[in-house]
């Protein structure tokens, strides 16, 4: 049967595993940046730690949020039968694309210390130059190559799309040691490296992508249309929301964090890392989900594209839960593969035993939001992030200080967050939501 679950398996596999395999290049990348990081000292390790949420959410906006938009518009318009706007929706999404590298640029490559800072002075101290490097110079081609590729991912071409971001994935980590330790640049190679990956991997895409690599020749000679930017917008600007309150939550308990020093800070830089592992691991099912689900939308056939969601998230549940609970079992030996400090790794394993076990939760929501961006229905996904970033940061600051729990309170309140997360966007994955036409 089509709409079998065997058959649907099937499918989001056969889309999934390139797109996975980039995952965890990109896992494998970040450990590898992580662990780059630290060899720089403990005051490097805590800039890095303040970089980190501004990092991953450019890399979230760009390949997972506005990235989501692109893909669903694109899928929705090839299902509904549209393939001269799908060529159209191009030009908008590179110019949306210029436009959020530009904000990253100038707020954080050109003035660091001033973000940096509200969050630890001393921690932006150690970041500036390196944030210099990765946003000033690395935002625009981050952002190129990850739209270019869900043009791709909109096509079904995940496959095209993850041999180029592969290569950029695979050569940062050797480009940012080069510049970081024989070069002597330090925690500021680490930003160069990137910044050199992805300029090669962005002009690569545009060659790919221009050439008919998603299966339709761009239209780039048009007059920029407000009804195709809402295509894109209308759902890549929620989602990008939706990253951007889930890192102001990274960013929030790192601060609530600070008074306990700099090696709480560090600790929970390792320990927040796991999240951030489980993201581009989730989106190898998740662009998938988007793909389909907006095909599904798209021609109109609403039980097929929760049939699809729910499949893959199920995986994604699997995957994510069995993940976190090795975690959660030797959170001391995860957490000192990243720090030699005794202090900064006894933080991060009390940190882990509170989240890691959570972390099944967060890829059952994670994986239905990009399913939700293939759907265009972003409600559900809103309130989770919300009711996440409340019970986080709230929930946490009441565990810690008027219940007595100190930093485990705020560590459980993370976990508690995580949980609701998954919970309420699951709940909105029902037929009275995901039904009528698609948009």
């Amino acid at each position: 049967m089509p709409g079998s679950v065997g058959v649907l398996m099937r499918r989001i596999l056969a889309l999934a595993a390139p797109t996975s395999l980039v995952a965890l290049l990109q896992v494998a990348a970040q450990l590898a940046e992580t662990w780059l990081a630290a060899r720089q000292g403990t005051a490097a390790l805590a800039g890095w730690a303040v970089v980190l949420p501004f990092s991953l959410l450019m890399q979230q906006m760009s390949a997972g949020a506005m990235g989501g938009g692109v893909v669903g518009s694109v899928a929705r318009a090839l299902g509904a039968g549209r393939p001269a706007e799908a060529a159209s929706l191009v030009l908008h999404a590179v110019l949306i694309a210029v436009a959020a590298a530009s904000v990253f640029a100038l707020a954080l490559g050109l003035a660091p210390h001033i973000v940096l800072g509200w969050i630890s002075s001393m921690a932006a101290e150690a970041a500036a130059t390196y944030a210099a490097w990765l946003f000033g110079v690395g935002a625009l081609p981050a952002w190129l190559a990850n739209t270019l590729a869900s043009v791709l991912r909109g096509g079904a071409r995940h496959t095209l799309a993850a041999r180029v971001l592969a290569l950029a994935w695979a050569g940062f980590p050797m480009l940012a040691w080069a510049f970081a330790e024989p070069a002597g640049f330090g925690l500021a190679g680490i930003g160069i490296g990137f910044a050199l990956a992805f300029w090669i991997a962005a002009i690569v895409m545009a060659v790919v992508v221009l050439r008919g690599g998603a299966g339709f020749t761009p239209r780039l000679r048009i007059r920029p249309q407000a009804a195709l930017f809402r295509r894109i917008l209308g759902v890549g600007l929620v989602a990008c929301g939706l990253a951007a309150i889930a890192n102001l939550t990274t960013i929030l308990v790192t601060a609530q964090l600070a008074p306990y020093g700099a090696a709480a800070v560090a600790a929970y830089g390792i320990a927040a890392r796991l999240e951030f592992l489980m993201i581009p691991l989730a989106f190898g099912i998740g662009s998938a989900l988007t793909a389909l689900v907006g095909r599904a939308a798209g021609a109109g056939d609403w039980p097929l594209a929760r049939r699809i969601a729910w499949t893959g998230a199920l995986l994604t549940l699997g995957f994510a839960g069995l993940a976190g609970m090795m975690v959660g079992l030797m959170p001391g030996s995860f957490a000192n593969a990243f720090s030699g400090d005794p202090s900064v790794v006894a933080i991060a394993a009390r940190g882990l035993s509170f989240t890691a076990p959570a972390f099944g939760g967060f890829g059952l929501g994670m994986a239905l939001y990009f399913a939700a961006m293939g759907a265009g229905r972003m409600r559900g996904p809103l309130l989770a992030a919300l009711s996440r970033i409340g019970i986080a940061v709230g929930g946490g600051w009441l565990l810690a200080h008027p219940l007595g729990l100190g930093m485990d309170g705020h560590f459980l309140g993370v976990a508690l967050g995580i949980t609701a997360y998954g919970v309420v966007t699951a709940l909105s994955v029902r037929p009275g939501v995901w039904s009528g036409p698609a948009r």
